[in-house]
């Protein structure tokens, strides 16, 4: 049967981080993967979580299935966290949420309720936009269309081409948007620019749905949902993908959830029982370890001040990392990197061609995308020297 099975290229992201976990050179650095890393070069673990893990794990007397729909304790604590307490209060009746194996599960459960509204949907998707958006979204069948977003000659969005492009969007239509921190390229929207945006979804008719990687990991918890926030305070109906893998850290424990905001009660039970059957469909039951934990961060003001704390530190390293990096690379090179400090979370693209990419992973153990993708969060005083060196050694 599995006789003529082609056998798949590895995933341009984890292929190569697997490359450079065989590379032999004591000096190559890795900085493909969108993973925090520390000073130390490791994935921390928040003290918080640990705190609610060994807390999970002497309260727990049960491996029975959690509901289908998910922890309470964590569902209510990410919607007070990404919508704010006073937009859930007022909107109570109309919002729903189901848990999910983390942001691509929340996107997959989206993408499933979108279908099953309009099976004609057309998605809209930023260009660029994190690659595993495009095979999560059309494995329900929906159409997808780009709109212009990053221009490489001003290293920011194009905005203008964004809403030449955006206003063809009709009702019916989906505009998946990055809440914060832009996976691939750190450009994000300002809040006049989000403003924008709802207004055009209001006239136009078309659904925000909104992917929250990254939430505090720009400017802060608050100040990062500006636009999602937003969106759901000007138009009807918004669709959210939510995750924890990075600003809980919980990156193994697939922690996620899919968020659906509408009119009214009905419509809020209609989403929620489509995401859960589409659950269903899928993998049957969601996991629980990391959504226990998580409930527990967030509901105990102890836990979750801890890890507030944390994770400002975190955000605080990574721009520092970047006004560091920029004025190292603008010493080396003689060129203008001032993009690097204005962008937000842990993804920058440095502006090098294909080729020059190619050299530095092949002459200096250098690893990023071939787009000159790189994550920020690796970067330490033990490595940015030799990622400063590799990169001005091809300029």
């Amino acid at each position: 049967m599995f006789d003529d099975l082609p056998i798949l290229p590895p995933d341009s992201i984890l292929g190569l981080a697997a490359a450079c976990r065989a590379d032999t050179n004591p000096d190559k650095v890795d900085l493909t993967i969108g993973i925090y890393m520390d000073e130390t070069g490791a994935c921390p673990v928040f003290n918080a979580v640990k705190e609610a893990q060994r807390a999970l794990i002497d309260d727990e007397s049960t491996k029975a299935y959690i509901p289908p729909q998910g922890d309470e304790a964590f569902l209510s604590g990410m919607l007070e966290l990404i919508l704010g307490s006073a937009n859930v209060k007022a909107g109570r009746d109309t919002i729903s949420a189901v848990q999910a194996p983390g942001g691509c599960g929340a996107v997959r459960l989206g993408a499933e309720v979108l279908k099953a509204a309009d099976p004609t949907g057309k998605v809209w998707v930023s260009r660029p936009t994190w690659p595993v958006h495009v095979p999560l979204i059309t494995s329900t069948g929906l159409e997808l269309s780009e709109y212009r977003y990053y221009d490489p000659s001003t290293h920011g969005v194009d905005f203008e081409g964004m809403v030449a492009d955006l206003q063809q969007a009709t009702h019916g239509d989906v505009v998946l948007l990055h809440g914060c921190c832009h996976n691939p390229s750190g450009a994000d929207l300002s809040p006049d620019q989000w403003d924008v945006v709802a207004d055009m979804a209001v006239k136009q008719g078309f659904t925000p749905m909104v992917d929250l990687a990254y939430q505090g990991f720009g400017e802060g918890l608050d100040v990062d949902v500006y636009g999602l926030r937003t969106l759901v305070a000007k138009t009807p109906e918004v669709v959210i993908a939510a995750s924890l893998s990075k600003n809980m850290g919980l990156y193994r424990e697939r922690t996620g959830l899919a968020i659906f905001t509408g009119p009214d009660a009905r419509t809020a039970d209609a989403t929620a029982s489509q995401a859960k059957a589409a659950a269903r469909r899928i993998y049957s039951m969601p996991p629980a370890h990391g959504a226990l934990i998580a409930g527990r961060v967030l509901a105990n003001p102890l836990l979750r001040g801890g890890w507030t704390a944390e994770l400002e530190q975190m955000c605080d390293r990574i721009n520092g990392l970047r006004v560091d990096f920029r004025d190292r690379l603008q010493a080396a090179t003689g060129r203008d990197f001032g993009f690097i400090a204005r962008e937000k979370g842990m993804f920058s693209f440095l502006g090098l061609s294909e080729e020059q990419a190619l050299e530095v992973r092949a002459k200096r153990s250098l690893y990023m995308l071939n787009s000159s993708r790189i994550n920020i969060a690796s970067l330490n005083q033990s490595n940015m020297d030799r990622v400063v060196d590799a990169v001005a050694s091809v300029l």
